[in-house]
């Protein structure tokens, strides 16, 4: 029984990353299967697979870590589809309060609660009409909306909070969780026959982590954030340190710190070295519980990554004969850049090198 509430309103975002989790309308721009899947032939196979599902009203489930980029897909999916043209309307059944999931699903009419808007509300189901429904985090549905959301799914029609007439809607659906709906089945805290539902083909987004094109990734990522730029480029230690980092906010993760790295760079730096990393995420790399460097990288075994840098610095320095200015530039930094790093790591008798 609604109560003493006020529905959440949808914001708007224009999906050319990873965006944050919430309640949205239809994107304002599109982005491509290729880029979604780069040069993953196993996952660029089993989503245009999903594409084919779609355009066969067969409804979608998306498995993935939190910020492996679902709603990404799931955007690409429907832009792909025969519903390419149609709404794409989606609901984040983990960021609304339990109490409003209800009248942001299926609607409500003009006083069907204390602090009802005037005039009413259409639900996500009725303003996806002829498109799609993304339900994100749909593990988080409470269980007594299950039953309505499979009603809906069956017949074709919602019927808004305080309104007896059923409204049909031509609709598919996609559904994204984080959680292992099968054990929740057994559990019993997610209804086995919604579950057979929505799993009419099961896409697995790889987690950041276990890419097998990782490296290839991360520059990919690192051309997106540095825009025109493209002669920008991410120290070989470093690389190491990032493929061997858990990346538990996955691609979203990744994101924020290659804009960070970006943002930090000096002018006449192309460089991305550690010295660009925000000091929490430096710690995390430079921690055994993360990363260690293994034998044959520029660090050597057991070497953290300021040492590695060090090393990097004095090989780089040693193979110009001493000159800074021909160092800084074969480092991509500035010559007051590599003084200062130089200092930092207290390497004087470097510093006595000629120009």
């Amino acid at each position: 029984m609604l109560a003493n509430t006020t529905p959440h309103t949808s914001d708007e975002h224009r999906i050319v990353t990873f965006p944050k989790k919430g309640t949205r309308s239809a994107p304002q721009g599109k982005i491509t299967l290729q880029e979604v899947t780069f040069q993953d032939a196993e996952f660029s196979k089993v989503a245009h697979r999903g594409v084919k599902a779609l355009n066969h009203e067969i409804p979608i489930l998306i498995l993935g870590e939190t910020g492996a980029g679902k709603e990404v897909l799931a955007r690409t999916l429907h832009n792909d589809s025969c519903r390419g043209s149609s709404p794409f309307v989606a609901l984040n059944c983990a960021a609304i309060p339990e109490g409003l999931i209800e009248s942001e699903l299926f609607g409500y009419t003009d006083g069907a609660f204390t602090g009802a808007r005037r005039g009413g509300m259409k639900g996500k189901v009725q303003l996806a009409d002829k498109g799609t429904l993304f339900l994100d985090e749909i593990g988080d549905m409470p269980l007594d909306l299950q039953a309505r959301l499979l009603r809906v799914l069956q017949d074709r029609r919602v019927t808004p909070l305080g309104s007896g007439k059923e409204i049909p809607v031509d609709i598919t659906v996609i559904c994204a969780t984080h959680r292992d709906l099968k054990q929740m089945v057994a559990e019993g805290t997610f209804r086995e026959d919604l579950y057979s539902r929505l799993n009419g083909m099961t896409i697995r987004i790889p987690s950041l982590r276990k890419r097998s094109n990782f490296d290839d990734f991360v520059h990919h990522m690192l051309r997106i954030e540095a825009g025109h730029d493209h002669n920008i480029r991410i120290d070989t230690g470093l690389m190491e340190a990032l493929s061997s980092y858990r990346w538990p906010g996955n691609v979203r993760q990744l994101q924020t710190v290659l804009k960070t790295c970006v943002a930090f760079l000096e002018e006449g730096e192309n460089l991305i070295t550690q010295e660009h990393l925000t000091e929490d995420f430096r710690e995390e790399l430079s921690s055994n519980r993360h990363f260690q460097f293994t034998e044959g990288n520029c660090a050597g075994k057991g070497k953290t990554l300021k040492s590695a840098e060090a090393e990097h610095i004095r090989k780089v320095i040693a193979s110009t004969g001493g000159n800074i200015s021909a160092s800084a530039s074969a480092l991509g930094i500035s010559r007051a850049t590599l003084y200062r790093r130089l200092q930092n790591a207290g390497m004087e008798a470097e510093l006595t090198a000629r120009d």
